[in-house]
């Protein structure tokens, strides 16, 4: 079974993917994949080089991801473009990640996606599980967090999906508005629930 698993910014996604991790689950992780798949001589980087040309590169011919991301932030164009060539590189290298691991006997794989329901990939998961946190608590620990003021908080949570709306699409919501003790618990019951229907199946 492939879970994906999501949340919202400050919701304690990355927590939940490290305790999964600790109890050994393999862990897919979206945002790690998109950062090397435009490593130099990777098909998505050369692609981009074709596109953006050299002036996006840094001395040590990596990608200069400030550079790049002034351009497309003021091109919609140039931005879509840029998704059409990273997207489905990241796609395609977390799916051969879960099929490997479940070639091996892994009977269960997380797929670590904070865009799931945005860009659509819950067809490549079997259920998805959502890290939820009340939006009064998502506001504080995310100010907290990165020293926001309440208004730069804010702008950061509402440029996301509602927390509230994810809630609606998951197929398990896990709560996480207390402490990461119990985040753990809920976790590994959520596993052994997970892992005692699927061996009825």
């Amino acid at each position: 079974m492939i879970i994906g698993l999501t949340g919202g910014i400050a919701t304690g996604k990355s927590t939940a993917s490290r305790i999964l991790s600790e109890q050994g689950i393999p862990v897919i992780d979206a945002d790690l994949i998109a950062r090397e798949v435009v490593m130099p001589e990777k098909d998505a980087y050369k692609k981009i080089i074709a596109f953006f040309g050299d002036e996006i590169l840094l001395a040590d011919k990596t990608l200069n991801r400030a550079k790049l991301g002034e351009i497309i932030f003021n091109d919609a164009e140039k931005r879509q473009k840029l998704n059409e060539i990273v997207h489905p590189a990241v796609r395609k290298e977390m799916k051969n990640q879960a099929e490997r691991y479940l070639s091996r006997g892994n009977p269960l794989v997380v797929m670590d996606i904070p865009l799931l329901f945005e860009s659509k990939l819950t067809h490549m998961v079997d259920k998805t599980w959502l890290i939820y946190t009340h939006p009064n608590i998502q506001l504080k620990r995310l100010m907290e967090r990165d020293g926001y003021t309440e208004e730069q908080a804010l702008s950061r949570i509402t440029a996301q999906m509602p927390i509230d709306e994810k809630k609606e699409l998951a197929d398990v919501v896990i709560e996480n508005n207390e402490t990461i003790e119990e985040l753990k618990q809920k976790l590994i019951l959520q596993l052994q629930e997970v892992m005692n229907t699927d061996s009825k199946i």
